[in-house]
């Protein structure tokens, strides 16, 4: 046990220098500093990694302040749903570790967005703004009932996003394929890897999909893993804007240990506009049966 946790430290952190550099970070240096907006607010269930201590930042917002730094980027964290009524064209992304409806009140006492601030979130990333989704990213706009793939009933920030949560179990140790390894920040991670997480069962895919990770699904506990496998992690265009999610990134080690820094760096330099990737839709290739729920 001890040496797999050895060598996947030690393939993270040449991941990690592979993100760093070849991708376009140090001729960044050259430019004016982006900046993204960090969206952290959760209605319901509040995730312990975005969860505050008084005036101080959640441990996710500072494991990804620390990562804008190293690569010259300043990354703004908010709870305040109101920041979508403002000026959203000083930020070139925007990142979302969110739940549930965002526009409803909460009992933080956290400012909702508008409805108004949720369709300039949509066009901003249409009109070609940057989005990155974390773990319950997805869980927010929920669509009634257990599956409705393709239907007009998905909320139009699902379909921006590209699929849908559905439950999850136990925490467990499993498998992610990797299934565009050419993609930025996947080097050095070989054909798959494995890691303790939260995992998510999602549904509602879009079609174009580009599959980064792939969820093995083969001796996972737990009834909603009992189907083939799906995808995890992935990208997509919506409209002119570059959309990259993750559903990793629920345990407070994960945010600082490999293999998630790499893959953040790398979804992060793609959705900048830092480097660009083949997001051709593979989902049919990939993970043919991915909206069989069962198996």
């Amino acid at each position: 046990m001890m040496q797999r946790r050895e060598m996947l430290r030690n393939t993270g952190a040449a991941a990690l220098s592979a993100a760093t550099f070849p991708l376009g970070w140090v001729s960044a240096a050259e430019k004016p500093q982006q900046r993204i907006l960090y969206f952290t607010r959760n209605v319901g269930y509040y995730h312990s990694v975005v969860q505050r201590q008084g005036d101080a930042l959640s441990h996710s917002e500072r494991a990804l302040v620390d990562m804008g730094k190293r690569v010259g980027v300043e990354v703004v964290c908010t709870k305040d749903g109101r920041v979508f009524d403002d000026d959203l064209d000083q930020y070139d992304a925007i990142a979302f570790y969110t739940n549930n409806d965002l526009t409803a009140p909460g009992e933080h006492g956290e400012p909702p967005m508008s409805k108004t601030g949720k369709q300039r979130l949509l066009d901003a990333v249409a009109a070609g703004k940057g989005f990155l989704g974390f773990h319950s990213s997805c869980a927010s706009w929920r669509t009634p009932g257990e599956s409705v793939a393709n239907s007009e009933k998905v909320d139009p920030y699902i379909a921006m996003i590209g699929g849908e949560f559905i439950a999850h179990r136990a925490q467990q140790e499993a498998t992610m394929r990797v299934s565009s390894p050419n993609f930025p920040g996947m080097e050095g991670f070989g054909d798959s890897f494995r890691l303790m997480e939260e995992w998510y069962a999602l549904k509602n895919f879009n079609e174009d999909l580009h599959v980064i990770l792939t969820q093995e699904t083969a001796g996972m506990r737990g009834d909603c893993y009992q189907r083939p496998p799906y995808p995890s992690t992935w990208a997509r265009m919506h409209g002119k804007g570059r959309v990259f999610f993750t559903a990793m990134g629920h345990r407070e080690n994960v945010w600082v240990e490999p293999p998630f820094q790499p893959i953040v760096l790398g979804g992060l330099a793609w959705v900048l506009g830092r480097v660009d990737a083949n997001v051709t839709p593979n989902i049919d290739k990939v993970t043919p049966d991915a909206r069989q729920l069962r198996s």
